[in-house]
C-alpha cells in the first residue's frame, strides 16, 4: 500500500492569511481509494526549506503530493526545487503555453514574459492539463517515489485532482475496490459514542472506522476494501448493523446528507411546508434551510422577532404572557410556534427563544433555550435545553437541535 504525504507550499498559509483546505480535500480523497496518509506539512516560499521538506517526505513516503508554488512570480518555486531535488530539467509544455497565450488574447490583455514560466514542467513527467487556470499539474516518478505537483488555488486544484489525478492513481492500483460510508449522529457526544463502540474501534481492520466530530455532531466513516463493490458493501453493512444496534437512535443520515438536507427531503416527501419564528437565532434556521436549492416549495418564510414588540404586534403573543412568563419561556415558545404556523398558513411552525449570552438577561441563564414545534393539528410541543459554548455555538446548536427534533417527529408520524 502506498504511503502518502501532502506538502502545502506557501508563506500565506504559515501566516494564517488563508486556510489549508487543499490538504483536507486531498486527504479525504486518498482515504477513499485506500492510500495510507500519515503526514501533512506546510512550508513557506523558501527553496532551502522546501528541499529539506522533500528530503524528509521522500524518506518516509512513496507518494508526495505538493500544492502551490506553480505560478508566474519569483516566489513560486515548487517545480524548480523539485526538479533540482530529482536532478531533472524543466522543459516547456507547448500545449499549456498555447492555452496561456490564448487566454491573454481572449481577454485582450498583454502577456508578460514571466507567464511563460507557468507552462514549464519537469522532464519525463505526466502532465495534468489545467482547464480552470494556467499552470498545469504534473507527476514525476523517481527511485520508486512519485511526486505530484498541483496548483494552489482550490478552484484549479480540486477539478484537476478529481478529473485527472484520481484516475491516474487508480490506474496504477491493484484494482482493489474501496467503498466508504458515512454515519452521521446528533444528540450523542463523541466520548459517549466512542464508549458505545469502543470494541469495534479497537478491533477494526476491514472495514476501518474513523470518528470525526464537528459543530455538535459526530460522524463515523466506514471504509472497506475488497475485490469488488458487492463484497466491500457487505463488509460495511455488517459493521453498520453492529453500530446501529447500539446507537442507531442517534443516526440521522447514512448517505452524506446534513441535518438540513434530511429535513427538506422529508418535508418534500410528505408534501408539507414550514415557517419559523426566530428570536434567539436571528434568522439562522431560515438561512440554513434556504442554503439548500429548491426549498421554495416547502419553506413559507420566517419572522425574526427579536424584540417583544414584534412578538406581540406581528406574531400575536399576548403582552400579559410576555410580562408574566417572559420572552424566554415555555409559554412564549409555544405561542410563537402556533402563531407563525397560522400566520404563514404552513404545515409546521417552529420557534426559537432563549439567551445566547455572553451576559444573562431577564434572570435567564446563558444557554437556556426553548424550541417550539407545531405540526398540523397536533398539540404544540416545546423542548427546553441548557446549552453551553459561545454565543455563536449556542445559536447554531439550537438550530440543529430543532432540526433533529423535526426529523425525528416527521419520521415517527407516518400518517402526516
Amino acid at each position: 500500500m502506498k504511503r502518502a504525504e501532502i506538502i502545502a507550499v506557501g508563506s500565506e498559509l504559515l501566516l494564517g492569511q488563508i486556510v489549508n483546505t487543499n490538504a483536507q480535500f486531498i486527504a479525504k480523497q486518498l482515504s477513499t481509494i485506500g492510500i495510507s496518509h500519515h503526514f501533512q506539512t506546510v512550508v513557506g516560499d523558501n527553496s532551502l526549506r522546501l528541499r529539506n521538506t522533500l528530503e524528509v517526505a521522500s524518506s518516509r513516503c512513496d507518494l508526495i503530493i505538493l500544492t502551490g508554488g506553480l505560478g508566474p512570480t519569483k516566489d513560486d518555486l515548487t517545480k524548480e526545487v523539485v526538479a533540482e531535488f530529482l536532478g531533472k530539467s524543466l522543459i516547456m509544455h507547448q500545449k499549456s503555453l498555447d492555452s496561456i497565450e490564448a487566454y491573454f488574447k481572449r481577454v485582450n490583455r498583454e502577456m508578460t514574459e514571466n507567464n511563460k514560466k507557468q507552462a514549464l514542467v519537469i522532464e519525463d513527467s505526466i502532465v495534468f492539463e489545467n482547464h480552470n487556470g494556467m499552470a498545469p499539474g504534473m507527476c514525476v516518478s523517481y527511485n520508486d517515489k512519485q511526486f505530484i505537483l498541483l496548483p494552489g488555488p482550490p478552484k484549479e486544484m480540486i477539478p484537476m485532482f478529481e478529473q485527472l489525478v484520481l484516475p491516474y492513481l487508480l490506474s496504477g492500483s491493484d484494482q482493489t475496490t474501496i467503498v466508504s460510508k458515512e454515519l452521521k449522529f446528533f444528540g450523542i457526544g463523541e466520548s459517549i459514542l466512542e464508549t458505545k463502540v469502543l470494541d469495534l474501534l479497537e478491533n477494526q481492520s476491514n472495514p476501518t472506522i474513523a470518528p470525526l466530530a464537528s459543530e455538535g455532531e459526530v460522524m463515523l466513516r466506514l471504509t472497506a476494501s475488497a475485490k469488488d463493490k458487492e463484497e466491500a458493501n457487505q463488509l460495511i453493512h455488517e459493521t453498520e448493523m453492529k453500530i446501529n444496534e447500539r446507537v442507531g437512535q442517534y443516526i440521522y443520515s447514512t448517505n452524506g446528507d446534513n441535518l438540513f438536507t434530511v429535513l427538506v427531503k422529508l418535508l418534500n416527501e410528505k408534501n408539507m411546508t414550514i415557517a419559523a419564528a426566530e428570536s434567539l437565532t436571528g434568522g439562522l434556521f431560515s438561512k440554513r434551510i434556504t442554503d439548500i436549492p429548491g426549498v421554495s416549495s416547502i419553506f413559507k418564510g420566517s419572522i425574526v422577532c427579536y424584540q417583544n414588540e414584534i412578538k406581540a404586534n406581528i406574531l400575536g403573543v399576548s403582552n400579559e404572557l410576555l410580562d408574566t412568563k417572559g420572552a424566554v419561556s415555555f409559554e412564549c415558545a409555544k405561542a410563537l410556534a402556533e402563531n407563525v404556523q397560522k400566520l404563514c398558513n404552513s404545515s409546521i411552525g417552529v420557534s426559537f427563544t432563549g439567551e445566547a449570552g455572553p451576559e444573562a438577561s431577564e434572570q435567564v441563564p446563558v444557554g437556556k433555550v426553548f424550541i417550539g414545534i407545531k405540526i398540523g393539528e397536533q398539540e404544540a410541543i416545546v423542548k427546553e435545553l441548557q446549552l453551553s459554548g459561545t454565543r455563536e455555538q449556542i445559536r447554531l446548536s439550537s438550530v440543529k437541535h430543532a432540526t433533529n427534533l423535526l426529523v425525528k417527529l416527521l419520521k415517527e408520524c407516518q400518517d402526516l
